[in-house]
């Protein structure tokens, strides 16, 4: 995970062309004095990617009417020749390193002049070694692209060249991204198609002229507790928005009327018909048939059925052969998923695995936030097939009841039932104690994280994420006992860089109370409707929040639905199969934990 940010001085940005509200809540002062010191700013970043940290400013100078001249200097560099800018484009990276072999520092410069500041991954779309590190590639790829910026298309009908729209498209995994193109004199910046890294923005307003772009929101010195007596007890500090998801662009140049920059910040389509599929969310079909009601009522009884046979592992078919009891579709899915985790913890490895050894650590790449539930049940089982057996895996559980609380109970069974099937690899279940009363300045620093969600639902999954992304807990001693016969605790803090989460399942299969409701009120198009508007906000009520809660410790967020097909295929079939499968899917892992692991 990586923290950048960017700050845009001196430069007339106009967003009259979103086709979304972009006015900020109006400031009372009308200068470009930030909010925050910069000071903050870094901090917060640096807790985001504490590998390395870097800076760097690219400076406009007018040139009258021969347009724009730019140079890129170190942080606390100048123009050359002791001249004056014009304007200011700042920009700041932090990087948590998982991939490449060799250290690097953020911001990336090339020799055109062009900068970038990445947080994501690239799983597939464009070709790079397993040891090549993604913003690397990343910068070379997008310096080889066309520099007219208007290209609506893979490829520029001019040149030939990529676009960069398309190059962006392309990417198969999370990112944010900011890229300055320098022979263009054009700013780049966006978030994947569901939001998956946080990048939050301030647009410039009359009384503001600032334009800033960062993973997270810093800490400021005006956010006193007054300011959250409004909405919900919590409060809503509009300064920052969440930037929507998509590829924007303003081209730099000098007005023909004032002596001044301007840009238009315009937005890109994804040339990937696919994600723009995705965006959509619409289902080739919706409404089930009678026969389809009456397959699966048959399919439910023959499951209860084999609750009460010895073993549900496979059921024979008509000409004698052993057919396996997971549904074909569910089975699909079951193989998406196992593949997304297998290709992001083998590629993540490379870079900490060096590093581990050069200190000479053990080194635990992954762990599990983990409730014993069903999300992370297949997590844990997912990872335990992914991963070298000489691996311990954690499983970070967060209580706020102590040892009473349903998800510590549902962890310890959980942890019993993978102990079971998998008695070959080490489990270890993390026990992250907390009280929420004594949380005074945890609470206060998750605030400005969860910012500028604002609600106490916001703040409460807030702070469990972020007391687990820590890691610091106990963890039970297998061959020691206290006078009760009970295993004594001892302190633990996992170093796992990378958690995989479940979040966004609830959303694509349904999970939520909510959505009975919708499906008692709708049927099956209701209930449609309901999910299509979770998924398409996903990214501002979800995603984007839970980021920057667990990034800022330092960790790497892989989602349980982070690949393309596994969002995109409940949608290309029918609706009602779609829940069918996932019905018996829950039943038959349930009714036989121990067959699920023999497939996968």
């Amino acid at each position: 995970m990586c923290g950048i940010a960017l700050i845009v001085s001196g430069i007339r940005i106009d967003t009259s062309s979103l086709p979304f509200d972009s006015t900020t809540a109006t400031p009372t002062r009308k200068s470009e004095k930030l909010l925050f010191s910069l000071d903050d700013l870094k901090e917060a970043l640096r807790r985001r990617g504490p590998d390395s940290f870097g800076a760097k400013k690219v400076l406009l100078q007018l040139l009258g009417q021969n347009g724009v001249s730019s140079f890129t200097v170190e942080e606390d560099g100048d123009a050359a020749d002791g001249a004056i800018e014009t304007a200011k484009l700042h920009f700041f990276g932090a990087t948590l390193q998982l991939r490449g072999i060799n250290p690097l520092v953020q911001p990336l410069t090339d020799a055109s002049g062009n900068v970038l500041v990445y947080n994501g991954e690239i799983f597939g779309g464009l070709h790079l070694a397993s040891d090549c590190n993604d913003a690397e590639f990343l910068l070379q790829t997008l310096g080889e692209c066309c520099s007219c910026g208007s290209c609506a298309t893979d490829r520029c009908v001019e040149c030939g060249k990529s676009s960069i729209a398309g190059v962006l498209s392309a990417i198969k995994g999370p990112w944010a991204i900011i890229y300055w193109q320098d022979s263009s004199r054009t700013l780049w910046f966006g978030r994947d198609a569901f939001g998956r890294r946080s990048l939050l923005v301030h647009w410039p307003t009359v009384d503001d002229s600032t334009f800033l772009l960062s993973s997270v929101s810093p800490v400021s010195p005006v956010q006193q507790a007054s300011e959250y007596e409004d909405h919900n007890g919590i409060g809503c500090l509009s300064y920052w928005e969440e930037l929507p998801c998509g590829i924007y662009s303003v081209h730099v140049d000098a007005s023909k009327t004032s002596g001044y920059l301007v840009g238009e910040v315009k937005i890109h389509e994804y040339t990937n018909s696919m994600l723009n599929e995705l965006i959509k969310w619409e289902r080739i079909s919706v409404e089930p048939s009678s026969e389809d009601l009456h397959t699966f009522c048959h399919k439910l009884s023959l499951g209860q059925h084999a609750k009460h046979q010895p073993s549900s592992e496979a059921v024979p078919n008509k000409t004698g052969s052993i057919q396996p009891a997971i549904p074909m579709p569910a089975h699909i899915l079951l193989n998406a998923l196992k593949e997304s985790v297998l290709r992001r913890t083998s590629m993540y490895t490379v870079y900490q695995a060096v590093i581990s050894g050069i200190r000479q650590e053990k080194f635990f790449p992954v762990a599990i936030l983990f409730s014993g539930g069903l999300d992370s049940m297949i997590l844990a089982a997912l990872l335990d097939k992914c991963m070298d057996p000489s691996y311990e895996i954690d499983l970070l559980n967060v209580s706020f009841d102590g040892q009473l609380a349903p998800d510590r109970k549902s962890a310890k069974a959980g942890l019993n039932e993978l102990r079971r099937v998998a008695p070959s690899r080490k489990w270890r279940l993390v026990e992250i104690d907390a009280d929420l009363s004594d949380l005074v300045f945890e609470t206060s620093h998750v605030m400005s994280l969860i910012n500028p969600a604002n609600t106490y639902m916001d703040l409460n999954i807030g702070i469990a994420l972020w007391l687990a992304a820590g890691g610091d807990g106990w963890v039970s001693d297998a061959n020691t006992y206290d006078n009760d016969g009970n295993h004594v605790r001892i302190k633990y803090k996992s170093n796992a860089k990378i958690l995989l989460v479940g979040s966004g399942a609830d959303e694509q299969c349904a999970g939520y109370g909510r959505h009975r409701t919708s499906y008692r009120r709708g049927s099956w198009l209701g209930l449609h409707e309901e999910m299509r508007l979770d998924m398409q906000r996903i990214w501002r009520r979800n995603l984007g929040r839970d980021d920057r809660c667990i990034a800022d410790n330092g960790k790497e967020v892989m989602l349980k639905v982070d690949k393309k097909s596994v969002w995109t295929y409940p949608l290309l079939i029918n609706f009602f199969f779609s829940f069918s499968f996932l019905f018996c899917f829950y039943f038959s892992f349930r009714l036989d934990f121990h067959s699920w692991m023999r497939m996968l």
